[in-house]
C-alpha cells in the first residue's frame, strides 16, 4: 500500500463537520491521557496490535496526538498522528457498525487541522487503504515509489 501526501494549508473547514457530529450525539475530541489504556485496548481488540502500538505512542505526546469519537460513553473511532513517524497521519479507524456516518471524515479533519496548528505544511498518510476517500476528502495524492515505505521489513506476529 502506498503512502499519500496532503497539503495541510488547503484543508476543508473542520467546524461544520464537527457540528454535524455533535448534532447527532457524537463527540469528536482529543483523548485524555487517563483514557490511554481504554483506547489502546479498544484499538487492539477492534483492529490490530500494530495500530494499538502506534496509538500508545500517540498518547506519549503532549498534547496527546490521538483523537476519539464518543457516543453515549462508547468509543466509536480513533485517529492518531506523529506515531510511527513525525508528520504521519494514522492509524485511524471507526467501528464497523458506525461506518458511513461521517465519523472517519471528522476524525481525519480534526487530526490534520491539529497537525497544521503544530506547524506542519504537509502530512503523509502512511500505508493507505482507502486511497479514493483521502483523494476525494482532502485532495491527497499518492507518493510514487512509497510501497512498502517505512513498513518494509516490519516484524510480523505469526500467531495472527
Amino acid at each position: 500500500m502506498p503512502d499519500m501526501l496532503v497539503k495541510l494549508y488547503t484543508l476543508p473547514d473542520v467546524e461544520e463537520v464537527l457540528a454535524e457530529q455533535r448534532n447527532v450525539g457524537v463527540e469528536i475530541r482529543r483523548a485524555l491521557a487517563l483514557e490511554k489504556q481504554i483506547v489502546v485496548d479498544w484499538v487492539k481488540q477492534t483492529f490490530q496490535a500494530y495500530w494499538a502500538s502506534e496509538c500508545d505512542v500517540a498518547f506519549a505526546h503532549q498534547p496527546v496526538a490521538c483523537f476519539i469519537a464518543v457516543e453515549n460513553g462508547q468509543l466509536l473511532g480513533f485517529a492518531c498522528y506523529d506515531a510511527t513517524c513525525r508528520n504521519f497521519f494514522g492509524p485511524t479507524g471507526v467501528s464497523e457498525s458506525c461506518r458511513g456516518r461521517g465519523i472517519g471524515k471528522a476524525l481525519l479533519l480534526v487530526c490534520l487541522h491539529a497537525m497544521r496548528a503544530d506547524g506542519y505544511a504537509y502530512a503523509i498518510i502512511g500505508g493507505v487503504g482507502p486511497a479514493e476517500f483521502y483523494a476525494k476528502t482532502i485532495g491527497a495524492v499518492e507518493i510514487e515509489g512509497s510501497t512498502p515505505g517505512i513498513y518494509g521489513g516490519m516484524l510480523k506476529n505469526n500467531t495472527h
